[in-house]
């Protein structure tokens, strides 16, 4: 694996969620963001009929939200499906993929031993790739990536370091916002 890409997996993997955020919003009278949580995990094992010559990582991130004044059995379960490759020793790339449609999103987790990605059958979304830039001063992954998708304007703010991300996704369609807050959501490794 890529030294950018391992430094990348090493963020991104494992258990985060912004319960402490939340915590402080509810504490300061007003829940703004979503409780979130990420379950993310390199997927590599899970692809089939995958060329031996083929670059990069698979990363599955299931995402669970629960909107301010939701219940836990109102939580949305919103698979994603990365693929990353290196575009230099400081730049990896995210291609957006599409799980494909005979996959159900409660089945898209990585704890489903029977899950299984046909390389044959994914295919990228018609968004990115987004560039994400290590700064090794920082030790931390960014991106500000902006992408118009079929009248949605969609762009990804992110600061990525061991244990936390910080992630901003601003939405726009025909002008007007549908993101309904203003700051990062702020997940914290657990």
């Amino acid at each position: 694996m890529e030294p950018v890409l391992k430094k990348m997996a090493d963020i991104l993997c494992g258990t985060l969620d912004n319960q402490a955020q939340v915590d402080a919003e509810r504490a300061e009278g007003k829940q703004i963001h979503p409780y979130a949580k990420h379950v993310t995990e390199v997927c590599d094992h899970m692809i089939i009929n995958r060329p031996p010559d083929h670059p990069g990582i698979y990363i599955l991130e299931e995402s669970y939200y629960i909107q301010p004044g939701k219940t836990d059995s109102e939580t949305e379960l919103k698979p994603l499906f990365f693929y990353f490759t290196a575009k230099d020793k400081n730049t990896a790339l995210l291609h957006s993929m599409q799980i494909p449609e005979h996959i159900k999103p409660e089945e898209a987790t990585n704890a489903n031993d029977s899950l299984v990605f046909d390389f044959n059958d994914i295919e990228m979304r018609p968004w990115g790739p987004a560039e994400y830039t290590w700064h090794e001063n920082e030790k931390c992954f960014t991106v500000d990536h902006e992408d118009p998708i079929n009248g949605v304007d969609f762009r990804l703010i992110e600061t990525l370091k061991m244990g936390e991300l910080f992630v901003m996704e601003l939405v726009h369609k025909d002008g007007v916002k549908l993101t309904p807050y203003d700051t990062p959501i702020h997940y914290v490794k657990i």
